[in-house]
């Protein structure tokens, strides 16, 4: 890892601080500034730390102080340039002086916005009360749609502007994961293709992110063991490659050996296996793990005359 000797450099139009340090200078983000929203958690903590381990300084919020702190005290010890701010995102009066923040430490310029937070209200449809339906809403799309209008003249500024929005699946297919889920993020698709276009002229870049079942704080509660050893497959041991498909597939089976009876006389059974798309097409993530999640993906329970097949989640 190279560090910057003492005093500043200029890259492009900005003055990079000593001590700026990039893991990787092919992907070298030095110079650069960004503001990720909710990056104390989940998605967004892991992108604070990719933007700021590429040399970006980095902005973020939490509506947790105590968090946030933490967090921005985890980041120094790291070498890393963080700085953040207490900010709900539900609140308009918030976000803008979020912004105005953004704006103060980072000289009215900003190179890339990652409009991360969101959340959700798992239930049927019909379910819904209008403060619900207001609540994803606004933490899903209106908040970024709000954003982008107050950091255009920062990205447009800085000459080379990047939004990026975290959308989902459920944004593009029909998922059960909540209809208003899945309505605010294909809003958010359709917003990240309008900005492509309309914002192209000043120099900024609209992208969108639709990730599956991520491991995150708010899909805890979803049933997922399971486990991986990543490495060549020359190299696996019996007891790795024992590890891998107790875990992942033999634990799995079991339980559904011994649910039987139960769920049989519930009448209205029902079982739901977290997989992989590691388990459909070839990914470098380790062959055993993919193995173990195509077996998953087959797994039938033979009853009477016919198969019915066991419900598998691909992440």
């Amino acid at each position: 890892m190279k560090s910057i000797d003492q005093g500043e450099i200029k890259i492009g139009d900005n003055m990079v601080q000593a001590g700026s340090r990039c893991r990787d200078d092919r992907l070298s983000l030095l110079g650069m500034t960004a503001l990720v929203t909710g990056g104390t958690q989940g998605i967004g903590h892991a992108v604070v730390e990719e933007l700021a381990g590429l040399g970006a300084r980095v902005h973020t919020c939490s509506r947790n102080e105590a968090n946030l702190n933490a967090c921005l005290h985890d980041w120094e010890m790291k070498g890393f340039q963080v700085t953040g701010s207490v900010c709900d995102v539900m609140s308009r009066g918030e976000r803008v002086k979020l912004m105005d923040t953004v704006s103060s430490v980072f000289s009215r310029r900003l190179n890339i916005l990652i409009n991360n937070v969101g959340t959700n209200i798992w239930k049927p449809t019909v379910d819904y009360i209008a403060e619900e339906f207001s609540t994803v809403m606004t933490t899903n799309l209106e908040y970024a749609y709000h954003l982008c209008q107050l950091a255009h003249p920062l990205l447009k500024a800085s000459g080379v502007g990047s939004i990026v929005c975290i959308s989902a699946i459920a944004g593009v297919v029909a998922l059960n994961v909540g209809s208003i889920y899945g309505a605010s993020k294909g809003a958010i698709n359709q917003l990240t293709k309008d900005l492509a276009c309309k914002w192209a002229k000043d120099n900024i870049r609209s992208n969108c992110v639709a990730p599956w079942f991520i491991r995150t704080p708010l899909v805890e509660a979803i049933n997922n063991v399971g486990t991986n050893i990543w490495k060549p497959t020359v190299d696996y041991t019996a007891e790795e490659f024992s590890t891998v498909m107790t875990t992942n597939l033999e634990s799995a089976y079991h339980l559904c050996q011994l649910a039987h009876p139960l769920l049989k006389a519930s009448g209205v059974g029902s079982i739901v296996c977290i997989s992989s798309i590691a388990g459909v097409v070839a990914l470098n993530v380790g062959s055993i793990y993919g193995a173990s999640k195509g077996a998953i993906n087959q797994l039938k329970i033979w009853h009477g005359s016919g198969p019915k097949t066991i419900l598998g989640v691909i992440v």
